[in-house]
């Protein structure tokens, strides 16, 4: 089993970075009743204004394959369409667990 782990920092003020959050963990929590490859999917919106990195995911899958597959779904793609105007940086670690 595979744990591929991304984290998102957004552009904007701290309001619109807070609303890009929501809409886009909205649009994840729903993917693994769309994408077969997809096991599960946890959604974290960073609380500590501290840190500057908004977003995590953490989404578990059978292989590194399956983790493409899910990448590459069309439900995904939508998905990935609500941070692309706001996305500043993205960070990613897989690993077999």
């Amino acid at each position: 089993m595979l744990k591929h782990i991304v984290t998102f920092k957004f552009k904007g003020t701290p309001e619109i970075r807070k609303e890009v959050s929501m809409r886009f963990k909205d649009a994840l929590l729903a993917l693994p009743e769309q994408i077969d490859e997809l096991i599960s999917i946890e959604v974290g919106i960073n609380e500590n204004p501290a840190e500057t990195w908004d977003l995590v995911l953490t989404a578990t899958a059978a292989s590194l394959e399956d983790v493409a597959k899910y990448s590459a779904h069309p439900a995904h793609l939508e998905a990935v369409k609500i941070i692309a105007p706001y996305k500043e940086d993205r960070a990613c670690v897989d690993y077999t667990v």
